[in-house]
């Protein structure tokens, strides 16, 4: 950043370069206003970043994204930036984009489209038609009742209507049907949301199937490629991304205002409104814990967080694997929601394959990504140290052992779902919870962010303003996660400085 660029206030400071504040800055710098991004880490995008090992690409969190089909809310939203017809994109398959899969070989596959995906389920359970029509019935009703969702806005609570929200996922599934089987194959996909037994609500999991039953695609060559457009639409507009710049602290005025923001290197930016990308309670350490209200402070940093997550990447030999249009969601277990509370010895009990489509490899699979859950507790040990490209720090051999280890267990349950598997791979990479944690930027490595609870729903829901007038939160913990959620979230936030109506007609109109 030039010393120049440091004189001026800008309209809008944004803390955090994930999707939820290059969302904002989209929004905003589309409305006219100055905004500059300042993220700590040497590349953008938060959860959408690739890291290339040898010369195979693997994306940390985006594997697949849904909503895409013409005309649905995604695909909207991203007209709306300016960035849809740049994206490259491949569209997974019609009959089977996600198969639940069993300790006994047995596969269940979710077809495309609503009705496809009902009539599919209903070949395999043909006794279960009631249920299984009840089941998207309510899909569909849970979903009409997110405004924004379906791009419309109402009212000031244009988030979700508070009848739903404390309907438990697990226990709505169980009350259509006593037939176990069906009620792993309709939860079988929970690894998207980190289900939780007794505390995922329904619309969690409601809003998230309905997305990828509307157009399932994967990114071809690596989901990077929306931070990468996005940027580019925000600096034609004339907003302003720096890398490399970790927000520490902020000065304020005599009323409370925070007048700029101070880097770890000591230089400072100046804004009018600021909006913080990253998590709520980290966000509160930066601009400072006294500034809050200590019952605001002990609700969010006491929120509990969606567990974390052990990524194995492999890299094939050449020509030797397969391609795959649909990913597996495999389960070594009786019940779907139980591989969350995993036992170490049997562990991984469940997890999600998917191959990534790039365009070199074409029919075969260049790699692999596994993913499964881990608690940060098993990375403690080493919770003191920190190594990302920007900070770049070492970790001693006992965790490269541990991780090997680890993947050790992984490549063996990979084994009995490709007998043979092993003969095929030419390398192997994993990333822990500490990882995720020194990449994202949140406490534990967190892969969904704040875990939202049936029980408790207003609790686990923060909103866009924070007592500092002019600071507001974004991203996955706002409202929902996944790249539709952070989106919307991204919406909510900008709200107060848009015309709504008007903004949400664009969107519609793009």
């Amino acid at each position: 950043m030039q010393s120049s660029a440091l004189q001026k206030e800008y309209d809008f400071v944004i803390v955090g370069s994930g999707l939820g504040g290059l969302a904002c800055a989209n929004i905003l710098a589309l409305e006219g206003y100055s905004v500059v991004v300042l993220e700590k880490n040497h590349q953008i995008g938060g959860h959408l970043q690739v890291y290339s090992r040898g010369k195979s690409i693997f994306d940390t969190g985006v594997h697949y994204v849904g909503s895409l089909d013409e005309g649905e809310n995604l695909y909207q939203f991203f007209k709306y930036f300016g960035i849809l017809d740049k994206l490259k994109m491949k569209r997974m398959d019609d009959d089977k984009f996600d198969v639940i899969r069993f300790q006994d070989g047995s596969e269940y596959a979710y077809a495309q489209g609503f009705d496809h995906y009902k009539e599919g389920l209903i070949e395999y359970f043909p006794e279960e038609k009631a249920a299984i029509e009840t089941y998207c019935d309510k899909i569909l009703e849970v979903c009409e009742k997110f405004p924004l969702y379906n791009l419309r806005v109402s009212g000031e609570n244009y988030q979700m209507d508070g009848d739903v929200v404390g309907l438990n996922a697990h226990d709505f599934i169980a009350s259509i049907t006593d037939n176990e089987w069906l009620r792993n194959v309709l939860a079988g996909s929970n690894l998207l949301y980190a289900g939780v037994r007794d505390k995922t609500p329904f619309y969690v999991h409601a809003l998230i199937m309905k997305s990828y039953l509307s157009g399932s695609y994967k990114f071809i060559d690596g989901g990077s490629q929306i931070a990468i457009q996005m940027s580019k639409v925000i600096r034609a507009q004339g907003g302003e991304i720096y890398k490399h710049k970790k927000v520490v602290s902020a000065n304020y005025d005599a009323d409370g205002k925070i007048t700029e923001v101070v880097l770890k290197n000591g230089e400072t930016v100046k804004g009018k409104q600021f909006i913080s990308n990253v998590h709520p309670s980290v966000t509160i350490d930066i601009f400072g814990a006294e500034r809050f209200l200590n019952v605001y402070k002990s609700r969010v940093q006491g929120l509990e967080n969606s567990i974390s997550t052990f990524l194995v990447h492999v890299t094939f030999k050449p020509e030797s694997f397969e391609y795959l249009n649909y990913n597996i969601y495999q389960h070594h277990i009786e019940d779907v929601w139980g591989g969350i509370d995993y036992d170490k010895e049997t562990w991984p009990q469940t997890y999600f394959i998917c191959t990534p489509y790039i365009s070199k490899t074409g029919q075969y699979a260049d790699s692999m990504s596994i993913m499964t859950y881990m608690n940060a507790s098993e990375t403690e040990k080493w919770s003191g140290t920190f190594s990302t490209v920007a900070e770049p720090g070492t970790r001693d051999a006992e965790y490269e052992q541990f991780k090997k280890d680890k993947e050790a267990k992984v490549l063996a349950r990979l084994e009995e779902v490709f007998p043979g598997i092993s003969g095929k791979i030419k390398a192997v990479h994993s990333a822990t919870p500490l990882t995720f944690r020194d990449y994202i930027g949140n406490k534990d490595g967190s892969l969904y962010g704040v875990l939202k609870n049936s029980h408790s729903p207003t609790r686990t829901q923060i909103n866009t303003k924070t007592r500092i007038p002019n600071l507001h939160l974004t991203g996955q913990n706002i409202s929902m996660h996944g790249i539709l959620g952070v989106t919307v979230s991204a919406f909510v936030t900008c709200f107060p400085f848009v015309d709504k109506e008007k903004l949400i007609q664009k969107v519609k109109n793009a």
